[in-house]
């Protein structure tokens, strides 16, 4: 067992195994608290990844729990706390343009990460992509990032309150089955925003 250390702003108990450093936080609290629990959920029956297009639905509308694509990691996180992007990505998409939808359909333009992005932008905090420096400090569990596959593919997930051997906080996701890995600095960084907004 090794001391307790200090990461960034967290005190995180740490403890070595399986070959990586595994750090749990209790200080997640708040929205960001519900992110992180309805993320964690996800793994106790890991659901398999499927990209397959299929009428749910609306609103709270989802697909077969034993399944479904890493969009659907963050749209299970963000309903256990409280909020529904299908429904709040078909209602702004109403009123503003969504480049990837040219024709709304509440069945699968929430669990398209593009758009997922550009409600973030507009209704979330953006935040650094930074992993080294003074910005590594602006990562926190809870937080949506997102990120392109070297396929050419836009994943993302939900950041972790563990710390994996990289040094950075794990990620949960869906790139097979959803799992909770050491890979925030694998791929080319697109996107890391806090949702809900936190207030002033």
């Amino acid at each position: 067992m090794k001391p307790i250390v200090r990461f960034g702003a967290f005190a995180l108990a740490t403890l070595v195994m399986s070959g990586g450093l595994f750090a749990q936080n209790a200080r997640v609290t708040g929205s960001a608290g519900k992110v992180l629990a309805g993320a964690r959920k996800q793994l106790v029956s890991p659901a398999r990844l499927d990209l397959r297009y299929v009428k749910i639905g609306y609103p709270v509308g989802d697909v077969a729990p034993d399944r479904g694509a890493c969009s659907d990691v963050v749209i299970r996180a963000l309903r256990h706390a409280g909020y529904d992007l299908q429904q709040l990505i078909h209602e702004d998409a109403a009123r503003f343009r969504y480049p990837s939808i040219p024709k709304r359909d509440k069945n699968i333009d929430h669990r398209r990460v593009r758009n997922q992005r550009v409600y973030f932008t507009r209704y979330g905090l953006s935040l650094p992509l930074a992993l080294k420096g003074a910005r590594k400090d602006s990562w926190q569990p809870g937080d949506v990032v997102t990120c392109k596959l070297p396929n050419g593919m836009d994943h993302t997930g939900i950041v972790s309150d563990r710390v994996g051997r990289s040094g950075h906080f794990m990620v949960i996701h869906n790139l097979g089955r959803v799992a909770e890995e050491d890979v925030l600095g694998t791929w080319k960084l697109t996107g890391h925003y806090r949702f809900p907004k936190p207030k002033p």
